[in-house]
């Protein structure tokens, strides 16, 4: 049984698959030199599941995010959500970057109502939807908070909370946990664990961090150096409550361990 499909887990939100249907992209230097970045990829990610993919810097890994958010025009191939064609950015897929990009000016609330009020959301529904999220990320105390204000942890809490407040079926997700210390991380890793269960969004997480992968992921796929391809597609088969020592509980089962270095012989032979 995946964790998926666990008891009490939500039903999925995003109902439609995000497919990439041999998309390679390739751009050209300042000195004219063609680097092929990523080789044709064809991949199929059902609504709802949380993939994680892992392998070296500059294999690719970006380059397919920002080409299923809609920032990229691959130089070969499609790519879509369900029967719908990407081709530019849309509010039904949310990008959660390294570094929060939370505009200082604002509150904490006001970022995270920043989106909704674009699209006319009401006043008191986005205020309403604001404080359920702040609630969900452990932030509810801190929504009159200027980013500069918090923590790096918790500005990333607080950039989660604004791609969420836009209700996407879809989460992009660059590397969010990288730069920030151990303690940290293992707390977010958690909480997005948690907050994915409840809201069953499609999530497409970029991480350096095997461990990371495998704990976090229904599924890791492992990249080649460039042009990046995928060498392994790794379902991760393991049930876990949501209790707080998850992650020690997760970490140390024998099947989160074969996995784990499943993935890292891939990554070494690749």
């Amino acid at each position: 049984m995946s964790r998926a499909d666990e008891p009490g887990a939500a039903p999925r939100s995003g109902t439609r698959d995000l497919v990439l249907d041999g998309v390679g992209h390739h751009y050209v230097t300042d000195a004219g030199d063609v680097v092929h970045a990523v080789a044709p990829t064809s991949l199929r990610i059902p609504g709802g599941q949380f993939v994680c993919v892992v392998g070296p810097s500059g294999c690719g890994k970006t380059t397919l995010l920002r080409v299923l958010a809609g920032f990229l025009r691959p130089s070969a191939g499609t790519a879509r959500y369900g029967e719908e064609a990407i081709t530019g950015p849309s509010h039904h897929r949310g990008v959660v970057f390294q570094q929060p990009s939370l505009y200082p000016w604002l509150t904490v609330r006001g970022n995270v109502e920043l989106g909704p009020r674009f699209r006319g959301v009401s006043r008191p529904r986005r205020r309403e939807r604001a404080e359920e999220l702040l609630g969900m990320v452990g932030l509810e105390r801190f929504g009159d908070a200027k980013p500069y204000e918090l923590s790096g942890g918790m500005q990333q809490r607080a950039q989660i909370a604004r791609v969420l407040a836009n209700q996407p079926e879809v989460v992009l997700m660059d590397e969010p946990f990288g730069a920030l210390d151990a303690l940290t991380r293992e707390r977010l890793q958690a909480d997005l664990l948690r907050i994915q269960r409840r809201r069953r969004q499609t999530v497409f997480f970029i991480t350096h961090s095997v461990e990371e992968a495998v704990f976090l992921g229904d599924r890791v796929l492992v990249m080649s150096p460039r042009p990046g391809r995928v060498v392994l597609d790794e379902p991760v088969d393991l049930a876990s409550g949501l209790g707080p020592d998850v992650g020690a509980e997760m970490k140390s089962a024998p099947e989160f361990i074969a996995i784990r270095d499943r993935v890292a012989a891939a990554i070494e032979l690749s």
